[in-house]
């Protein structure tokens, strides 16, 4: 059986999750599991999707990066299948682990994607720190801290946690950050 696991990172990417609806649709699968959360967060359709296959299934995704976040996490994932005697499909590469081949082109790919990621994010925390030296780096403004004094008002008001932080636009638990300096100040 041909199953297919389709991902995007944020619930504003549809088109990019149809569009990897629509690639394994014509790859022949006949079961798809879909989600739209981030690769870092709890994935529960790719573990639905590897709780169902069997022995002989093929797991197709269009792209290596729908599927794994890491060469340790694609590791673990690619066992998993093999321990069910089934194999991985990734459409853009023409790859499939089902023989010798593909399971050494998968295990590169997979280094070298993640040696890709890891230079990308030495170079982001190297103009950081040079955008900081330069005086040109504020980091990300705050938005609760901001609103200490708001939430402190509508506290007084017995308005509770989970309503200031929706009328403010901030997290509740932010908002429970900020409780115990402004109610006992």
């Amino acid at each position: 059986m041909l199953i297919g696991y389709a991902r995007t990172s944020t619930l504003d990417q549809v088109a990019g999750l149809q569009g990897q609806l629509r690639e394994l649709g014509g790859a022949g699968c006949e079961k798809i599991f879909q989600e739209q959360v981030s690769s870092v967060a709890k994935r529960d359709q790719l573990a639905a999707a590897l709780d169902y296959v069997r022995e002989g299934d093929v797991l197709i995704v269009t792209k290596l990066d729908r599927l794994a976040r890491s060469i340790s996490d694609l590791v673990r994932i690619v066992s998993a299948i093999e321990r069910k005697r089934a194999s991985l499909r990734i459409l853009a590469m023409g790859l499939d682990t089902s023989n010798a081949t593909g399971r050494l082109m998968l295990n590169v790919i997979g280094a070298i994607g993640q040696f890709e990621r890891e230079m990308m994010l030495e170079r982001q925390k190297e103009g950081i720190a040079k955008a900081k030296r330069d005086g040109r780096y504020k980091g990300r403004q705050p938005t609760a801290r901001v609103k200490a004094d708001q939430v402190a008002v509508l506290h007084r008001q017995g308005i509770g946690p989970s309503e200031i932080a929706t009328k403010l636009g901030i997290g509740r638990a932010s908002v429970y950050r900020l409780l115990p300096a402004k109610v006992s100040a």
